[in-house]
């Protein structure tokens, strides 16, 4: 019987398979009176399998099979022997891509620990639940939360096993070694094993021999290994036939399988996962992206907008969609929003959230959606879905189960962009310890250092971009999404004293606490008390919020640059423990992050706003500080004299002042209510600055500045005359005493 489950048929392809009702040589159940279904659908997410086509093959279009060389040989082969047909390689056959299997879930976390067991484990921290594609270590080998499933014993009988809890029709794996600092482990070679009861157990073949696939080579590279045939079962185990010399079986994995209907199940189907909205769930390349930017705007072209801030290092157009009632102006009064994505190329989800929330906004304001209407209609919101295209195009191409951890993260250059800022904390820092009184040293909009601007300073272009991006715009509020964190980070992201991690709270921490609140506590998964952590952090113990250098420190971060140089406050978004999720995730992870994406660009119509004007002509004026009482961080007026400070419910005292001009002073009430308090400022110029405007103009100086004059020239006189009688007095007292 064993021969006859996993029988490859001579001219089936590893990188997919004809479909499962074509031929019962090409698709086997181990259950004897079981018949595979014409369509082996994915219950979890129908509509994204449909919408993505080929997407939803987990790149393996791509991907050469690991089953054995001979059949790996066999099937390039077949390719180069359809190419000179003038076909196209048995590798890309629409339909087998179409029928491939998504993962079952063990990096998702969709896969329970419950499901995972094992022949051994070498201790609780390299257990079966460890055994996850792309899971990360702590720092310290030997704690609970370690980066792989190891065996306690070095030999062929180990195994780790998945139980599906449904039959599946079993498609491939993929291999991963020991996530770790301290060790090198990784499987090389392995058997797959099939079973319904967990009792008996069939070793899938290669012909008339098992199958040996190829595993890995290093630690951190996934390795796909296709079935020969795909195979119907319940339970599937990966069992280690060889393994790293100077290593032990250690490995990360993750499992291709599509449930298939069995009406013997004891087990009731699952509420199907996935969104009513009719959005295109699926993963976008360069090209495509822009192709969906371009079908937004042609179907709401009255309130959006595509622009371009810069290039990448390839020349790849960093987009922007604007999306307001008056795209492509500035509104007096209405604040800027944006979102920005993909700063690392690997993770996707954010950039896909982005695309979802373009679409959305649109349908949902042509549907009349009061809550969206609202939020159009009053702030002018910007969404950068790709800061950092080239990454993507490399992830990409690796496709979302085979990018692994670091695949794409950074730029063309090998830039992490998330450190490419200028870190202007330290600065500001270091003239507060050396100046006479640090209450006089600058806390906003510190210039950017001189080293910085100079041409072969390591500043990536997308970087350049984004900075120039942020001074044209006078943006009041943002986030930018990361992946592979369940957390929302908020600044100061870099510590003092480059301590590797320590709480460095800004003068606005109470307010960044509720934004970061705002969107964890409305995050499906992150405001759900029983999730499983990620990696080996536990940030529910935070309230799923944490300081970024109490996490870890981060120098030239864009959320503390953003604070210390524009007005602009921004929190770190990490949205999924998966960087990169299946397409099949796609409409689940919307649904996880819309309420959140939405209710975060609400905040930025809390606090104050108003306009600073000039009390004689009445004209706005630009770069005036607003300064909150107790509140060491001031912000300037944007250039037609509005500003907008996010602050608490409360009582403020806040004083206004321009060069130039007298400083006004009023009192602020912020309420509970999520719209802004008006507090609009009528500013005066001073004599002197009167005086040099009229004499720029060549003008004649009117009697009332004069006698303005003559009295500001008098009151200085007398003050002093003051000051030298004090210290001729204080020095005879001196003399005296001695």
């Amino acid at each position: 019987m064993e021969k006859s489950l996993c029988v490859l048929a001579s001219l089936l392809s590893l990188v997919g398979f004809t479909g499962a009702a074509e031929s019962t040589a090409e698709s086997f159940s181990l259950l004897p009176n079981y018949t595979t279904p014409e369509s082996a659908k994915w219950t979890e997410a129908p509509t994204a399998a449909e919408r993505s086509g080929d997407e939803a093959t987990v790149g393996t279009e791509q991907l050469r099979s690991t089953a054995s060389p001979a059949v790996s040989e066999r099937n390039v082969r077949a390719d180069k022997q359809g190419e000179e047909e003038g076909g196209r390689p048995n590798t890309k056959d629409d339909k087998k891509a179409k029928l491939d299997c998504p993962p079952l879930g063990l990096e998702s976390l969709r896969v329970d620990d419950s499901q995972m067991r094992a022949s051994s484990q070498e201790r609780m921290g390299l257990g079966p639940h460890r055994g996850r594609l792309n899971i990360q270590s702590g720092i310290e080998d030997g704690d609970q939360y370690d980066g792989a499933w190891c065996a306690a014993f070095k030999d062929q009988d180990q195994w780790l096993e998945v139980d599906a809890l449904h039959l599946t029709l079993f498609t491939g794996v993929i291999l991963q070694g020991r996530n770790s600092i301290w060790s090198w482990d990784w499987v090389e070679t392995y058997k797959v094993q099939l079973s319904n009861d967990t009792v008996e157990w069939q070793t899938c073949m290669n012909g008339t021999e098992e199958a040996i696939f190829e595993g890995n080579q290093n630690p951190e590279a996934p390795v796909l290994g296709l079935l020969p045939v795909p195979t119907v079962a319940r339970f599937i185990r990966i069992n280690p036939q060889t393994w790293y010399s100077n290593g032990t079986v250690c490995l990360r994995a993750e499992i291709l399988g599509c449930r298939v209907h069995d009406p013997t199940d004891p087990y009731p189907d699952q509420q199907e996962r996935g969104s009513r909205d009719n959005l295109d769930f699926r993963h976008h390349d360069y090209k495509e992206m822009r192709k969906l930017m371009k079908s937004v705007t042609e179907e709401c072209p009255d309130i959006t907008r595509i622009y371009t801030i810069g290039k990448s290092y390839t020349g790849l157009k960093l987009y922007v969609m604007e999306i307001s009632d008056n795209p492509g102006k500035h509104e007096l009064g209405e604040p800027e929003f944006r979102y920005v994505a993909g700063m690392h190329g690997n993770e996707a989800l954010g950039r896909e959230l982005v695309l979802n929330l373009m679409q959305y906004l649109c349908k949902e304001y042509k549907k009349g959606n009061q809550r969206v209407v609202r939020l159009v209609t009053e702030t002018r919101i910007h969404l950068l879905p790709s800061m950092n295209p080239d990454g993507h195009e490399v992830a990409y191409k690796k496709g979302s189960e085979l990018a692994g951890w670091a695949e794409g993260r950074y730029s063309y250059e090998g830039i992490d962009m998330n450190h490419n800022f200028p870190d202007l904390n330290n600065i500001m820092w270091d003239a507060q310890e050396t100046a006479a009184d640090p209450s006089k040293v600058s806390n906003h909009y510190i210039p950017i250092p001189e080293y910085y601007t100079q041409e072969d300073a390591m500043v990536a272009p997308e970087t350049r971009a984004v900075i120039s991006w942020m001074q044209d715009i006078p943006f009041v509020l943002s986030a930018n999404l990361h992946g592979g964190e369940l957390v929302v980070t908020y600044p100061f992201d870099c510590t003092r004293d480059w301590a590797p991690q320590e709480n460095t709270p800004t003068a606005d921490d109470a307010f960044f606490r509720w934004l970061a609140t705002v969107y964890a506590s409305t995050h499906l998964v992150l405001a759900n008390p029983d999730r499983r952590i990620c990696h080996y952090e536990d940030f529910q113990m935070h309230n799923n919020i944490i300081n970024g250098g109490a996490w870890h420190t981060v120098p030239g971060s864009m959320n503390d640059f953003s604070y210390l140089h524009t007005n602009c406050l921004e929190v770190t978004v990490e949205l999924s423990c998966d960087k990169f999720p299946h397409a099949s995730e796609l409409p689940v992870e919307w649904e996880n992050n819309k309420e959140s994406l939405l209710i975060y660009m609400e905040q930025v119509h809390r606090g104050i706003k108003g306009v600073i004007r000039d009390k004689s002509t009445k004209r706005g004026i630009e770069n005036a500080v607003v300064k909150v009482e107790d509140h060491d961080h001031d912000i300037r007026s944007a250039a037609d004299g509005d500003y907008w400070r996010l602050l608490n419910p409360g009582e403020y005292k806040v004083v206004v002042w321009a060069e130039g001009y007298f400083p006004s002073m009023r009192r602020c009430h912020v309420g509970l209510e999520p719209h802004p308090t008006i507090c609009d400022f009528v500013l005066t110029k001073t004599p002197i600055q009167r005086l040099k405007e009229l004499r720029a103009k060549g003008e004649k100086i009117p009697r009332d500045l004069q006698l303005r004059l003559r009295a500001l020239r008098m009151r200085k006189l007398r003050a002093s005359t003051k000051a030298i009688n004090r210290r001729r007095e204080s020095q005879t007292r001196r003399a005296r005493s001695s």
